[in-house]
């Protein structure tokens, strides 16, 4: 429980903030992706600006096809870097996570450009053969 819930969000505010689903959200605290950092007096999950950029970042790989564990794997490599003090081998293997995900999430990207063009052309052949624009 926390005392002081106005430095924390509500799940619906943290909805809104993300455009997650409250439903997503839950689910990413079931599977152990991002875990509310308070409970109200109520039992209510309460989310902090850190546990929000968590959720952005997992929304940010889901289009892109990263799995759930590939998305835990990032998750935790990001955490051993943003402490300065961890081990040096622990951060070379951490940065390694990093580096691999940026290459798939490049790759990705590329794919998902890809089948933009061709949803774009697609749309654009529909538009010349529908009849209100060969009518004009």
């Amino acid at each position: 429980m926390v005392d002081d819930a106005r430095a924390h969000l509500q799940i619906g505010q943290v909805a809104e903030r993300t455009e997650l689903s409250i439903k997503t959200i839950r689910h990413y605290d079931e599977v152990g992706l991002v875990t509310p950092s308070a409970r109200s007096a109520g039992g209510f999950r309460l989310y902090t600006e850190a546990d929000v950029e968590r959720l952005l970042v997992i929304r940010r790989m889901k289009p892109l096809g990263f799995t759930l564990e590939q998305m835990r794997e990032l998750l935790e490599a990001l955490d051993v870097l943003d402490d300065p003090a961890g081990a040096p081998e622990v951060r070379a293997q951490a940065a390694a996570v990093v580096r691999e995900c940026h290459t798939t999430a490049t790759a990705s990207c590329e794919k998902l450009r890809r089948q933009l063009d061709y949803a774009e052309e697609f749309t654009a052949f529909l538009h010349a053969r529908s009849p209100a624009a060969t009518q004009g």
